[in-house]
């Protein structure tokens, strides 16, 4: 791709959220409790790494923000009908189908964490929420674990689905989402186009 044909889309911010993100939470997801501090570690990571993004969703660079691309269900929907087809626009920033993407993995890891700093309270009597646990273990450690690791696996499997998504989308449109997503580089235009 010559150096005119490129257009810079995603800020180093963007690139290093997203590949610590998918780092800790692979690291988080393989180690489970057979390596508590480390699982503990990444989880912590994960929800840190989750509120700078929700910030850089407000102030970041264009790309970036939240409102270029979260879109109503309706255009969600049709953009995944006309993937599905092999005809849908391409978008320079995040299509509406990888803004919505976006969201459910934000929001499902926001629930994994949360509810992992209740399990670890409840369970371990340990970390910032331990104050909401008068004893260690029981109804609640369990309870809480059970949600939390439907959610870590329903996270799992919003991961394939975008990896999916993502090479579909570069196959559909002849470019690299990947390598965009680690030199933060696009072409101006596709092969679609």
């Amino acid at each position: 791709m010559s150096e005119l044909n490129k257009l810079k889309v995603w800020d180093p911010l963007v690139r290093v959220f997203h590949w610590t993100l998918v780092l800790a939470f692979f690291v988080a997801f393989i180690t489970e409790e057979d390596f508590l501090d480390i699982h503990v570690f990444a989880g912590y990571l994960i929800l840190l790494l989750l509120v700078i993004r929700v910030v850089w969703g407000f102030v970041g660079t264009h790309y970036a923000r939240f409102s270029e691309f979260v879109y109503r269900p309706t255009v969600v929907m049709q953009f995944v009908k006309d993937t599905l087809a092999l005809k849908a626009k391409r978008y320079i920033g995040h299509n509406p189908a990888g803004g919505a993407m976006i969201i459910a993995l934000m929001v499902s890891l926001v629930i994994t964490g949360f509810t992992g700093l209740l399990v670890y309270a409840a369970a371990e009597h340990a970390g910032p929420l331990v104050g909401w646990f008068t004893s260690k273990g029981g109804f609640w450690a369990e309870a809480w674990e059970e949600v939390h690791e439907f959610f870590a696996n329903f996270t799992m499997f919003l991961v394939v689905v975008h990896v999916i998504g993502v090479l579909l989308e570069s196959l559909v449109h002849g470019e690299n989402l990947v390598t965009a997503m680690i030199t933060g580089f696009k072409s101006r235009h596709s092969r679609s186009d």
